[in-house]
């Protein structure tokens, strides 16, 4: 193999372990464990939502001033210590703090996972990309992202249901404790494993500090006067918040299909695997039909698949229809989050303000780190049962129109 592509094959690989360990800790235990996790930290779907919100309060400026640091310090220094700082995070919550701790956790995350995180990852992929495979370098990036989610969430289960009984529903609280402080310890691990990687594997930018001539002031200045930046936050905002709307996956197994704990979990692991293979197709049709055009056709999608959970009811009949509309909306948000960074590159921002746009763009973006969770924690827990999950669908179908109207403004305006 070409040692160019041997490097450029190693670099993706620490990019995509990198740039899914990192947001592990905070996300993965309650995205896959949701109903344990909200047992065993004593908390409801609203108290969680507002754990969220504020990782999302902190996340949201860390988005801003991230960017501009990005622009200033090379990715590999950023990267690495932003790992490292998170993964000691994960050793406060092996102690299982109670919900002011977890609040004051989550805003540290907000923190170590973003501003020194994100904008840094997001600079590297695109430089990585070059000109004209802007599409493959982000859906490479998801896509192995999404397949590392779904390898690292079978370990952990396995060794989450290793504490437990052969009959699931009769574990004790202790033993179901057991399992997930060593399934915290597990991801900590990982993600300081990660960091030494990106410390030895990727490479210093020839010129890490090429634009220090430029004020940050007037880069704010110059993305925020560009029409297409808010178009492009718009799209991540309703695509961020269809993303943030597979977190209930697990609980509306558990709840309306009627699994246990471990088989809900196993079914989001089981719609995680499309991430891969929705990433990387939708990245290789980015670069052929723009990145724009397939986010607008699987936001049309989307609108279809909520409003089909809206319809149909948990009976035997409708099971398999249901399963069967899980995975889509797994596939279609996977596909869209895989490309719409991709977007930097369609409406011609300059490169040596990559991390500024995308600072602002993220800023904007993913707001919904911190309403989302709070409410559709009040939408679930307004209406136990069935109909709350109907009335959540309802609302992220409303989220996916908008979708759909953003990105037709943003191709009418670019073109």
């Amino acid at each position: 193999m070409d040692t160019n592509i041997r490097h450029r094959t190693l670099q993706m690989l620490v990019l995509i372990i990198a740039g899914e360990l990192v947001f592990s800790l905070p996300f993965h235990l309650a995205r896959f464990f949701r109903p344990s996790f909200l047992e065993l930290f004593n908390l409801s779907n609203t108290n969680l939502g507002d754990i969220f919100a504020v990782y999302g309060l902190t996340a949201m400026v860390s988005y801003f001033f991230g960017g501009l640091i990005a622009d200033k310090i090379s990715a590999r220094k950023l990267m690495t210590v932003s790992l490292l700082l998170t993964a000691f995070g994960g050793v406060y919550m092996s102690t299982i703090p109670d919900k002011l701790g977890m609040m004051i956790l989550y805003g540290y995350w907000g923190m170590t996972t973003i501003f020194l995180f994100w904008a840094a990852m997001l600079k590297a992929t695109r430089e990585w990309g070059g000109n004209y495979t802007q599409g493959r370098a982000f859906g490479f990036l998801d896509g192995g992202r999404g397949l590392l989610a779904s390898i690292i969430s079978a370990i952990a289960i396995i060794i989450f249901a290793s504490f437990l009984p052969i009959e699931i529903n009769l574990a004790t609280t202790l033993e179901k404790l057991n399992g997930f402080r060593s399934i915290i310890l597990f991801y900590s691990a990982l993600t300081a494993i990660a960091a030494l990687l990106v410390w030895l594997f990727l490479p210093e930018p020839e010129t890490a500090n090429d634009n220090k001539q430029s004020s940050n002031f007037g880069k704010i200045i110059k993305v925020l006067s560009n029409r297409l930046v808010w178009l492009h936050a718009g799209i991540i905002i309703c695509a961020y918040s269809t993303y943030k709307g597979l977190d209930n996956t697990a609980l509306y197994a558990y709840e309306v299909l009627g699994m246990h704990e471990v088989d809900a979990a196993k079914l989001f692991t089981y719609g995680s695997l499309t991430r891969p293979i929705a990433a990387i197709l939708a990245g290789f049709l980015a670069d052929r039909i723009i990145a724009s055009r397939v986010i607008l056709i699987m936001f049309f999608i989307l609108i279809g698949a909520y409003i089909g959970f809206t319809i149909f009811d948990a009976s035997a009949s409708s099971t398999i229809f249901i399963l069967v509309n899980i995975f889509t909306t797994f596939f279609m948000v996977f596909a869209i989050r895989g490309v719409y960074f991709a977007l930097v590159n369609e409406i011609n921002t300059p490169k040596h303000i990559t991390g500024t746009t995308i600072g602002i763009v993220s800023f904007i973006g993913f707001t919904p780190d911190i309403f989302f969770g709070s409410i559709s924690g009040r939408i679930l827990d307004a209406s136990p049962g069935i109909e709350g999950h109907q009335n959540y669908f309802l609302f992220l179908s409303v989220i996916a129109l908008i979708g759909v109207i953003t990105t037709w403004y943003l191709r009418k305006t670019n073109n």
